[in-house]
């Protein structure tokens, strides 16, 4: 760690790993009601853990997202964060708006659209919050050097934290509703965020792999170049059943096609560069996040996505469990994967200590990798039955489900072995063992200094 000011990332992460850990245990909730209806049906709804766990999963990606930042914007720009205490304020601001969120959602105070159910004054609290950050970051990027990822990563934060405007407009009419609805969610997700995931991932391999960054940069723009290119026309494929004209049926079905094109790349991209690399780095648990968000990104949000994505497939499929596999992958190896391979580099740093418990962080790899790829597969083939019975032949939806009981049974295990990878994550990175803590100095530098 090169920068005093790169310590504020350490209580991001911190942050994030907290809600990552509610997360996960959400979902395996909500993943057990499946399975059993009714359990805590009275004491806790499924409607408030599904909440819970999607709501989690995007604060806690967002905290990681920050932490980076704060971490890799020092080093890249060679200078210090603008102000720590920006910094610390804006965490303080999210994890109150965090906690009053989900506090709200336990006494049945939501605003019932998906992802944006936060009620106003916590909406108002994170664009205060984004707003800081964009301050903070925006200043010191401007002070220093200025760099391809700096610029691609700035670019994604400034969009992500723009689109955030549209959560509060909530017209009447819901073809309205809806369109607005995907301005945030799908441009965030599948355009936005792909800058921010690019940005990190690139600043990973450059210190992973010691690639020349010219190299690094020439693929950091064509990355962003298409997935601006089919990300921001690829919302049509949002626009297809909500009472929008019928042109976005092509427009949505042709650019969502091109949408597999930015993560293809994306996972050539990390292959190439350790392939060309020069360094052998002993951090080889972050190398193997990095190496396995890009590649299960591709196949989660590139291949699954575009199984149902062009329009005379997503008439049958829309809203079924194939739905679920696809979001499920994408957002693990996009994004969940990212924010680990970003943590497992900077945290021993961050804590001045060599790379440690390396093994376990990466049998929690293939812990949550197995058990995500597992739980995409059943989802997938239950996802085909559900179309089939309910969309092609008409059976009744609660029958439908019925049907799928022995599918929900695979996904729980699935989510339960996914659960085990990440609590054993959460202990690698967290708990050291004496005998690998070392004294950080001339004869020991911290790797990756």
């Amino acid at each position: 760690m090169k920068y005093q000011s790169q310590k504020v990332a350490y209580w991001y992460f911190l942050a994030a790993l907290a809600l990552f850990c509610i997360q996960v245990i959400g979902g395996l909730l909500a993943g057990w009601i499946y399975v059993s209806p009714n359990f805590l049906s009275e004491l806790l709804p499924f409607n408030v853990i599904r909440m819970i766990h999607t709501n989690a999963l995007i604060v806690w990606l967002l905290l990681g997202f920050f932490g980076a930042a704060y971490f890799l914007i020092p080093e890249e720009s060679e200078r210090e964060i603008y102000s720590t205490k920006l910094a610390y304020i804006q965490l303080i601001i999210l994890l109150i708006g965090t906690l009053g969120a989900v506090g709200s959602y336990l006494v049945g105070i939501h605003g019932g659209r998906e992802f944006l159910e936060q009620p106003l004054w916590v909406k108002f609290g994170i664009l205060v919050a984004a707003l800081i950050f964009l301050l903070n970051i925006s200043m010191t990027v401007l002070a220093g050097r200025k760099t391809a990822i700096t610029g691609v990563l700035l670019m994604g934060l400034w969009l992500l934290s723009l689109l955030w405007v549209f959560a509060f407009i909530n017209p009447d009419n819901l073809s309205l509703d809806k369109m607005y609805w995907w301005f945030v969610v799908h441009l965030w997700v599948e355009a936005t965020w792909e800058l921010v995931m690019a940005a990190i991932l690139a600043f990973l391999l450059l210190k992973l792999t010691g690639v020349d960054r010219e190299v690094v940069e020439k693929w950091l723009y064509v990355i962003v170049a298409t997935a601006l290119f089919s990300g921001i026309l690829g919302t049509g494929h949002h626009f297809y059943w909500i009472g929008l004209p019928g042109y976005w049926q092509w427009v949505g079905s042709i650019f969502s096609t091109f949408e597999v094109i930015p993560f293809f790349l994306m996972m050539s991209f990390a292959f190439v560069m350790v392939w060309k690399g020069r360094k052998n780095h002993p951090n080889k648990a972050a190398l193997l996040w990095s190496l396995g968000s890009s590649t299960v990104a591709f196949f989660g949000a590139g291949v699954w996505g575009f199984l149902h994505t062009l329009h005379g497939v997503n008439f049958y499929s829309h809203g079924t469990q194939i739905t679920a596999a696809h979001g499920h992958l994408a957002f693990y190896g996009a994004y969940v994967a990212l924010n680990l391979a970003i943590f497992s580099y900077a945290m021993p740093m961050l804590r001045e200590r060599a790379p440690y418990n390396q093994v376990l962080n990466m049998a929690s790899f293939w812990l949550m990798t197995g058990g995500m790829a597992f739980m995409t597969f059943v989802l997938t083939f239950a996802g085909t039955i559900q179309t089939h019975m309910q969309r092609v032949v008409g059976d009744y939806y609660m029958e439908v489900q019925e049907s799928l009981s022995i599918f929900y049974m695979m996904r729980f295990g699935a989510g339960a072995c996914v659960v085990t990878g990440a609590l054993l994550f959460i202990y690698s990175l967290l708990v050291v063992r004496r005998d690998e803590i070392i004294a950080p100095g001339p004869a020991n530098p911290v790797p990756g200094e």
